[in-house]
């Protein structure tokens, strides 16, 4: 696979990812460094444009400004409405890249579209039991600042067990991923309460 472009590199980097250090310690830019490098890690067993793979990995949460809830609608009208974009893309490659930056969340019942969206999506789930649980107890706290530890706490529970538990609606894409073994680690601490409550505790003074 080639090497991306050296200009698209330089806009990102100067243009897109400032935007995220303004965001939640969920959100911020080592987060979005992480989700490219995924990107382009996965990316290698298949036959895409690493151009695109890298933008879409680079806007994939930018929406985040605007709320978390539709972040991944609001991410996909920033890529289809960035002028800038059009000087490495197509209006076709655009719109395949808005697609799978709006298919990226987990929380979609939907399969992402293209393999460019099944990419992202997996990328994003950088299932690092630690990280998980670090970022969830982070995000909670930035969030809802009038909730007490205990509400905290039980936030935190209803939230990680829903993703990420046995029922939970997280979906895994692609079986190149090394998500799957971790995402079994992650449930066996869940299962766990005693220590799952170790660690959030953890956390939460840190945060």
């Amino acid at each position: 696979m080639k090497q991306v472009s050296e200009d698209l590199v330089r806009y990102v980097e100067t243009e897109i990812l400032p935007r995220y250090d303004a965001f939640d310690p969920a959100h911020r830019r080592d987060h979005i460094l992480k989700v490219i490098d995924n990107s382009m890690a996965l990316a290698v067993h298949f036959d895409v444009n690493p151009d695109m793979v890298y933008a879409i990995a680079a806007y994939h949460d930018l929406g985040v400004a605007k709320g978390r809830e539709r972040h991944h609608i609001e991410s996909g009208i920033i890529v289809e409405n960035d002028p800038s974009l059009k000087r490495w893309f197509s209006s076709g490659q655009i719109q395949v890249m808005k697609e799978a930056v709006e298919d990226h969340r987990a929380s979609n019942t939907w399969e992402p579209r293209s393999i460019y969206g099944k990419i992202v999506a997996e990328a994003d789930r950088d299932i690092v039991p630690e990280q998980v649980i670090r970022r969830t107890v982070q995000y909670g706290k930035a969030n809802y600042p009038e909730m007490d530890k205990e509400r905290q706490w039980e936030r935190f529970l209803k939230h990680i067990e829903g993703k990420y538990g046995p029922e939970g609606y997280l979906h895994l894409w692609l079986p190149q991923s090394p998500n799957a073994a971790r995402l079994d680690e992650l449930r066996g601490i869940i299962a766990d309460k005693k220590m799952l409550r170790e660690k959030f505790e953890l956390y939460y003074r840190q945060s």
